[in-house]
């Protein structure tokens, strides 16, 4: 089996293009249509959506997808503007694996993702959204 760390990541066009090969994955700008990969999902081992900066949010909704729309079982990582912040969501939304930004130390990653945190955002991991849960359990 191939090591996710050493698959070669291509942009969607050229990955489209060449068709998926054996130990190549897909990197997905924001502004990409995470559905156009739906027909290589099966053999492809990592797709990697890039943060092109901390405030946008696209590719949250591009893993959410990936994971409920489509079942997708290999790697999601984060790429580009990765801040500490958005770990704890990230993984919420379908994300496995992070590249952070050059700034970001990645010692606190790691603390922050081994963390518990009793309420969050919805995500795929909890349907319930959170006022309801504190409704209803209230």
């Amino acid at each position: 089996k191939t090591d996710l760390q050493d698959v070669k990541l291509l942009p969607l066009v050229e990955f489209l293009e060449l068709g998926n090969k054996e130990g190549t994955g897909v990197w997905l700008d924001s502004d990409e249509a995470v559905e156009t990969l739906a027909p290589h999902l099966d053999s492809t081992p990592v797709v990697a959506l890039n943060f092109s900066s901390f405030s946008d949010g696209r590719c949250y909704s591009s893993a959410v997808i990936l994971r409920r729309r489509y079942a997708y079982q290999g790697e999601i990582r984060a790429v580009g503007d990765v801040r500490l912040d958005q770990l704890e969501q990230m993984s919420r939304c379908g994300f496995d694996a992070y590249e952070l930004a050059c700034d970001q130390d990645r010692e606190k990653a790691m603390k922050f993702l081994e963390q518990n945190f009793s309420y969050s955002y919805p995500s795929t991991v909890r349907e319930m959204p959170l006022f309801a849960d504190r409704y209803i359990n209230n």
